[in-house]
Parts: C-alpha cells; structure tokens; sequence
C-alpha cells in the first residue's frame, strides 16, 4: 500500500540553532580571551555550522525515527486502510500521537458496538431457537403418538392429525415473518405506492379481527364517525398489515371487556397520524424502548401462550421506516397503551381530510 510522506524540518532547524548559538558563544568568549576577534570569521563559522548541523540532524532523524514512523503508519494502515489509504503522513511526532489516538478511539468504539451486536445475535439465535422449538416439539410428539398406535383409532388419528396441522402454520407463520422482517432489514423489499382511504382500511381490518376481539369482549371502534374518506399515500398492503399488526397486539395483552380505539388526525398540514388506544394492562416503562425488537416479549412466560411469531412490532417498525414515516408508543401501567403512526395525504385531500361529525 503506497502512503504519501511529509517529512517534519522543525526538529532538525532548532536543533541545528541551539547547536551553531552554543557554537557562537564558545567562539566569541574565547576570542575575548585571546584577544583575537574577527567578526565575519564568527558569523561564517555560525553559519556553515548551522547548514552542516542542519543536514547532519534531519538524516539522522530520517534514518532512526523517520522509518519507524512510517512502519507504525504502515502497520496501522493495514488494519484500516479505509481511513489511511492516499493519505500523507508526518513525522511530526504530535501529529503521529493524533492520529493513533484517534485510531485507538475509533477501534474501542468498532469494539464496543460488535460486542453490542454479538449479544444481540446470541439474544436474537436463542428466541428464534425457543420459537421454531415449541411447534416443532408439538408436530413430533403428536405423529410419533400416532405411529406408536394411535392411528388405529380413527377418532384420535384426526385429532392429533389437526393439532400436529396446527403446529405446522405455526412454523410457516414464524418462517414467513422471519423471510419478511429480513427482506424490510435488507431494503429488499419494494414500497408500492398507492392512494389509498385508510378509513376504509380500517373497517376492513375491524371486520377480519371481528372474532378474535369478541373472543376477549374487546370492542373495535372508531373515536368517531368519519363519513368522508381519508386519502393517504403509501402501500395499502403493508399498511394493511400495519394496522392489523398493531390491532391484534391490543386484543391479545388487552383485558377481557376491554376497547380499542383507533382514530385519524391531522398532524401537519401534509401529514396525518393514526393511533390505536387500548385501555389493557399497559406496559412497563423499562420494556418501551425495546418493545419493536424482534421476538423481544414483556411477559416471556405467558406471552407465547397467545400465539403469534413475536415480529409483529419489528415488522411494523420497519413497514413504517420503509414509509419514511414514523412510529411512537406511549404506555402507563394500569392505563393503557397508544401506539401511533403517520402517514402522507395525497395532495387533492389536504385542506378536507379528517372532517369528523360528533358521534350521536
């Protein structure tokens, strides 16, 4: 790897002017003794002595130290030829000390955030292991029930075949989410944008969760009747999933008799923010900055009983980032969670879009 050189004189022209001073001072006083004084004689010898010390210091500052700086900066420059690569380099000893400060600053940070990322990888194999553990488990033990025996009896021969069928959309569940949170993570996957009425979204995704929510006696509802549609921009499949994402993550932690409250507000003059309220349990303010991390649960225990792969909120954080929008989440135990997102209006709807009529 070719490194520029810039060689540092500053060293060898004051060490060259102490020595020709010294010089002149010894000449002058003995001159004063002798008796013999010749000025020009002095400044000569001053001078020839300054150049000759000049010289004779900065080849031996190149031969001693000048190569072993550039060694150190060879060295360093193949751990980070990104940084030093076509880079003229100094001899200059503060100049020499900057740079491997900040090469050694640069290189704990480097460490500090692959140590980060590792536990976040040991973290993150461990869940994904627990997860696919649980259904795999369940299909092997109903079909090696069923090959020990069981399948002679028909009644049990369709039962364990159903639970063991379950098992299997569960895995496909998680495996397709896991394909889909990497495809966000990646970039990989496309935005199709659209225009859209995100009411009418809503509605759509009231009526397929209808059931899952009158499970748990927990209402879907509007904060208020919106008779004209909201116009928005942005992939009404994804956004889609969003909604439906973020509606069965309040029915499932949400409390029996319990309501969810969605609602569509103006923001800015092109923006509007949708909100999804629930009056459930709330959520710990230590969990909240880690809540849209993938398989990361509040209630490790009892939250896998609920089903569902654990991306949900991962996967929504990233739909919503691909969107170049954003996300938020207020939460307080015993009251309730809010969970928020925004979106563009499309332009013929900016001066009319979330007109409300007070509900009856």
């Amino acid at each position: 790897m070719a490194i520029l050189l810039k060689k540092s004189y500053k060293f060898a022209f004051r060490s060259a002017f102490f020595i020709a001073f010294a010089l002149a001072f010894i000449l002058s006083i003995f001159s004063k003794i002798s008796g013999y004084e010749n000025w020009l004689f002095l400044i000569v010898t001053v001078l020839v002595s300054f150049i000759v010390s000049f010289f004779i210091v900065q080849i031996r500052i190149e031969k001693f130290i000048y190569r072993r700086i550039k060694r150190i900066y060879d060295d360093v420059s193949l751990l980070e030829s990104s940084s030093l690569d076509s880079r003229t380099v100094s001899t200059n000893m503060n100049s020499l000390t900057e740079e491997i400060e900040k090469f050694a600053k640069d290189k704990k940070i480097e460490i500090d955030t692959l140590k980060i990322r590792e536990e976040y990888r040991k973290d993150f194999l461990g869940n994904v292991a627990h997860e696919l553990k649980t259904p795999l488990f369940t299909v092997q033990g109903y079909l090696e029930t069923l090959l020990d025996g069981a399948k002679d009896d028909p009644n049990i021969l369709d039962k364990y075949l159903e639970r063991a069928n379950k098992g299997v959309d569960r895995l496909i569940y998680i495996v397709k989410d896991l394909d889909l949170i990497t495809k966000l993570e990646a970039g990989e996957l496309n935005v199709n944008w659209n225009e859209f009425d995100i009411i009418e979204l809503i509605r759509n995704v009231f009526e397929l969760l209808e059931m899952k929510a009158a499970k748990k006696k927990i209402v879907l509802t509007f904060d208020t009747i919106y008779e004209k549609p909201v116009m928005v921009q942005g992939d009404s499949e994804k956004i889609r999933q969003v909604v439906s994402n973020l509606l069965v993550n309040s029915i499932k932690y949400g409390q029996e008799n319990g309501t969810t409250e969605v609602s569509v507000e103006n923001l800015v003059q092109n923006k509007v923010i949708v909100r999804v309220t629930d009056n459930g349990e709330g959520i710990p303010e230590q969990h909240i900055p880690r809540l849209f991390e993938r398989f990361y649960r509040v209630d490790k225990s009892g939250s896998r009983n609920e089903g569902g792969s654990g991306l949900g909120l991962a996967i929504v954080k990233h739909i919503i980032e691909a969107h170049k929008e954003r996300i938020y989440l207020e939460s307080e135990v015993g009251v309730g969670s809010e969970f928020s997102f925004t979106l563009e209006k499309t332009g013929s709807n900016i001066h009319r879009i979330n007109e409300r009529v007070e509900s009856a």
